[in-house]
């Protein structure tokens, strides 16, 4: 079974956003540890984030449900989830679920960091 890695990285852009480096794969078996991740984060009152994902190689519906789970939640309190650097594959189903108009992906983190 593949797991998901979950990095919590410190910034020198922009520090009042946290920033998420996953890699492996997001799916029904590891969603769990990415939303308390983020609900981690949002009991702290951080509420903009940058999920960058150039190293994870696969997304079920469970990993994006935790998307549409928070989001709300996150933007409500002026927050936003920014994406960075999706290979081509994530992107595709991002595209085709149509999350690409509800999040704005960027090519790398550095862009996604100063957007903000």
């Amino acid at each position: 079974m593949a797991d998901l890695n979950i990095e919590v990285k410190t910034n020198e852009i922009n520090s009042g956003v946290c920033l998420l480096v996953l890699s492996g794969f997001l799916d029904a078996h590891t969603f769990s540890k990415f939303e308390d991740q983020l609900r981690s984060l949002m009991k702290d009152n951080k509420y903009n984030v940058v999920v960058q994902m150039k190293n994870l190689d696969y997304i079920s519906s469970a990993g994006l449900g935790v998307f549409m789970s928070v989001i709300g939640e996150i933007r409500q309190k002026g927050g936003d989830i920014k994406l960075s650097n999706l290979n081509s594959k994530v992107y595709k189903v991002f595209d085709l679920l149509g999350f690409t108009k509800l999040f704005q992906i960027f090519p790398n983190e550095e862009e996604a960091l100063k957007a903000f």
